[in-house]
């Protein structure tokens, strides 16, 4: 990509170039504006999903000029991580996008791990779990064992979901002290469904109460009819990575719920003991 033009680059703390380009963050560390745009665009365009954009409604979303933009799909398109359609006036994720998560999940070695507990839970109980990890204020799903006679329509490798609003999420938010947990939280807690907590005093009190039970409970407040259970996993201090069991309500019993959180605990113990042995733990 053309640098741009402007005053020349200068010298920056410890030799590293800084100029129109850079700005300054927090503890001296510049951030790079054309990296920070392309990260920008690629991910406005992975959370599009199968909804392929024009040019205008990018530049638009970004705050972008049209010509900046355009500039870097061309470049991105050449690399294969946008595409765009016969046409080449909608563009798309492309395949590197692709191709780079699924290095990161095959070379993870807590995902691997987690798996096969996972693979274990669903051919003893036959509900779906899952393995998710907190990214700033979400949770990102990274495994998924559906079960044989429920298929979620929404459950999904690279599925982001709102952290407040999953068991998966509320499990590792009860994990946080106060500053770290709000740093965690939007300003406004947006329903996923009528069943979603959106009152911060109502969902500082459900993290108590899984504080105090050792599992999260999501009922119904992102999939309506889905009732799901969550613990985290403690090989990182604080925790990022949880492991959950969704199970539809026309056949959950409470004696089931006890059926969950035993095998869920017990695999737990089984992960961070795997993770520990690999010299992975805290």
């Amino acid at each position: 990509m053309p640098v741009p033009t402007g005053r020349p680059y200068e010298e920056g703390p410890g030799g590293d170039a800084a100029g129109p380009d850079s700005g300054e963050r927090d503890g001296g560390v510049r951030d790079v504006k054309s990296a920070a745009r392309t990260l920008e665009l690629l991910e406005l365009l992975a959370a599009r999903k199968n909804r392929p954009a024009r040019l205008r409604e990018l530049s638009e979303a970004l705050g972008m000029p049209r010509s900046s933009c355009y500039a870097l799909l061309r470049t991105l398109t050449k690399y294969d991580w946008v595409r765009t359609d016969p046409s080449g006036t909608l563009y798309g994720i492309g395949i590197r996008a692709l191709l780079a998560g699924t290095s990161y999940l095959d070379t993870d070695p807590y995902v691997r791990i987690a798996k096969s507990a996972l693979d274990t839970l669903g051919e003893h109980l036959d509900e779906t779990f899952h393995l998710g990890r907190l990214s700033g204020g979400d949770v990102v799903y990274l495994v998924t064992r559906e079960s044989s006679q429920y298929l979620r329509p929404r459950s999904r490798i690279g599925r982001r979901l709102p952290a407040y609003s999953a068991a998966l999420g509320k499990a590792l938010l009860a994990e946080l002290d106060g500053a770290e947990l709000k740093e965690q939280l939007p300003s406004e807690l947006a329903p996923l469904t009528e069943h979603t907590i959106t009152d911060h005093a109502a969902l500082e009190r459900d993290l108590m109460e899984i504080r105090a039970c050792g599992y999260a409970v999501d009922r119904e407040e992102n999939t309506p009819g889905v009732r799901c259970f969550a613990l985290p996993l403690r090989y990182s201090a604080p925790a990022t990575d949880a492991i959950s069991c969704s199970v539809p309500l026309a056949r959950f019993t409470p004696a089931r719920e006890t059926d969950i959180v035993t095998a869920l605990r017990r695999a737990r113990d089984s992960i961070e003991h795997a993770a520990a042995s690999i010299g992975f733990g805290i």
